[in-house]
């Protein structure tokens, strides 16, 4: 099996602690929260700007890397169903995908709308949502 390395290049700011209570996509509450990315980071935001929005890849670093299957949604009524078919955390690679839309920039610090994303939860990555004029 081959195994590849991921660097971490910052870690979200949140209000969300709890994953339990947090909610499980962005459109059922999450709240707005800050990306904190590394020192050395800093230029790979250059281009970045207010009112963007961006795809965000995370390291959901609380998830349960041996699930394959889960009930959708935690319903146990609901057939169990294999991971892949789901946005279940809990998968043998946990990376999050966020699309969110940047309301501030400071220095490193990207302040963004909706984010489900857990407090301390590793950034790998930062991309474009692409629209048909780019």
């Amino acid at each position: 099996m081959n195994e590849y390395a991921l660097r971490v290049i910052g870690r979200v700011e949140s209000s969300l602690t709890d994953r339990a209570s947090a909610p499980r996509q962005a459109d059922e509450g999450a709240p707005d929260a800050w990306l904190v990315f590394d020192d050395p980071y800093g230029p790979a935001l250059r281009g970045l700007s207010v009112g963007t929005d961006v795809l965000l890849l995370t390291w959901l670093d609380r998830a349960d890397r041996d699930t394959l299957t889960v009930h959708p949604r935690g319903d146990v009524t609901r057939s169990r169903t294999g991971v892949f078919a789901t946005r279940s955390p809990d998968r043998p690679n946990p990376i999050g995908l966020h699309e969110v839309h940047i309301l501030a920039i400071d220095g490193t610090r990207v302040h963004v709308r909706n984010l489900e994303a857990l407090d301390a939860t590793p950034i790998l990555d930062v991309k474009p949502l692409l629209t048909p004029d780019r």
